[in-house]
């Protein structure tokens, strides 16, 4: 049967009937980062309506990861439990072949699903599409497939060795990508790509469903004030593009300067994100960047936050002036409804996800991803304190309106009950 979805191309669900089932997530990570967010909530949500959910993943650090998945995997009850499997595979070998190595992981994951527990419903796959083939030789569960983007876009073909190397990875990703019984993508910029980039799934007229990410407003409060400060947050990874934040923001300061006044003698920058030790590129760009702010003169002004908790990450939110959000081209982008959410405008480039989430010029700004456009509009919330305030309440009821965790959790759950009642008709 093709995996075709409501959304992109299709019609949303309907009709779903109320049954509880038991669903299992596998994920590869269950760090801190977009991806992660976006997996948790959904086993959050589908536990809300009454799913027995159970989450596999093959690592888990309790010291960095979301708070929901400790304390379902702690001595308390939580809204699912966390199972690890093949934490002790490696991640990479000197280095290099990270994909296969995630693959392995993963497999090793679905192996011990398969083996060692009785069968679920629906099991919902995250990112990692090569364990699908596996799930389905238990022919009485449903596989889901949640297509944050194409690996093989995000993976590097600059050399002829990577892409002989590539080349059997991305025509696996595509081949099992398209056994699943539903795959949904996160944006419809997202389905735009898989069309183009899955052209045998596309040409036999498989579509994915748009199933947005979401953000839970109720842990945002409006701020009581809005100190001058900027704030960037996202992985420490290259592209994640963070050094425009830290040059528009140096290249605002050096432009206020020639201003009459001193306003911006107490503007700071800070960049916050998820951060892993055991991630070379991780350790290596936090280095870049810090030489960047010092190179830049603005070293003393730019503080780097790495792996801030939930509600360290809150109160960023609440005492910033706006959120830069800098990734060129993002499939999709949780941070700027997290931003929103907290009642502050943001400023991000005018391609891939933020596109379909930020309303220009009324829930912030989408400007070519360079630091003069950026630091443009950073200054236009630096010289009207009211447009930064205004702008914020506009984007807190845009976000509460579209993209809220009852509209994500209502619509994935239509999806599960969906797909399930699929084998029984």
């Amino acid at each position: 049967m093709a995996a075709v979805g409501g959304g992109a191309g299709g019609s949303s669900p309907s009709g779903t009937r109320s049954r509880k089932l038991k669903v299992a997530v596998i994920h590869p990570d269950l760090g801190i980062g977009g991806a992660e967010r976006l997996i948790v909530d959904a086993a959050c949500q589908l536990a809300a309506h009454g799913h027995d959910v159970h989450v596999f993943t093959s690592h888990h650090d309790k010291n960095r990861c979301f708070e929901e998945t400790v304390s379902a995997s702690g001595c308390f009850p939580g809204p699912f439990p966390v199972t690890v499997y093949g934490d002790f595979l490696p991640r990479h070998v000197f280095y290099r072949f990270h994909a296969v190595c995630a693959y392995l992981r993963c497999i090793f994951v679905a192996l011990c699903v398969l083996l060692w527990w009785p069968s679920f419903d629906v099991i919902l796959v995250d990112q990692v599409s090569v364990v699908i083939p596996l799930l389905k030789l238990k022919a009485s569960s449903k596989i889901v497939f949640y297509c944050h983007f194409p690996d093989l876009l995000l993976a590097q073909h600059t050399t002829m060795l990577r892409r002989l190397y590539r080349k059997p990875i991305d025509m696996i990703e595509e081949a099992t990508t398209g056994m699943a019984n539903l795959i949904l993508v996160n944006s419809k910029f997202t389905a735009a790509t898989f069309a183009r980039t899955f052209c045998c799934l596309h040409a036999r007229g498989i579509e994915p469903g748009v199933l947005y990410p979401a953000v839970s407003v109720e842990q945002f409060h409006e701020p009581h004030a809005y100190k001058l400060n900027f704030l960037s947050i996202n992985r420490f990874e290259r592209k994640k593009n963070l050094d425009l934040a830290i040059s528009a923001f140096a290249l605002l300061r050096s432009v206020a300067s020639t201003l009459p006044g001193d306003a911006l003698q107490d503007a700071t920058l800070t960049v916050a994100g998820g951060y892993d030790k055991r991630l070379k590129e991780n350790v290596d760009y936090l280095e870049e960047l810090k030489r960047l702010a010092v190179a830049e003169g603005v070293s003393g002004q730019v503080k780097f936050v790495t792996s801030c908790s939930t509600s360290e990450r809150n109160e960023l939110l609440s005492n910033c002036l706006c959120v830069l959000y800098t990734p060129k081209d993002e499939h999709f982008g949780i941070v700027p409804l997290e931003a929103m959410a907290a009642h502050k405008p943001v400023i991000a480039c005018n391609s891939g996800g933020p596109v379909e989430t930020v309303v220009n010029e009324v829930t912030g700004f989408l400007c070519d991803p360079s630091p003069t456009e950026f630091s443009k509009a950073m200054l236009k919330l630096v010289n009207d304190h009211d447009l930064a305030v205004r702008m914020g309440k506009q984007a807190r009821d845009h976000v509460v309106q579209k993209f809220s965790t009852k509209t994500f959790g209502d619509l994935l759950n239509s999806y599960v009950l969906n797909v399930y009642h699929e084998r029984m008709e």
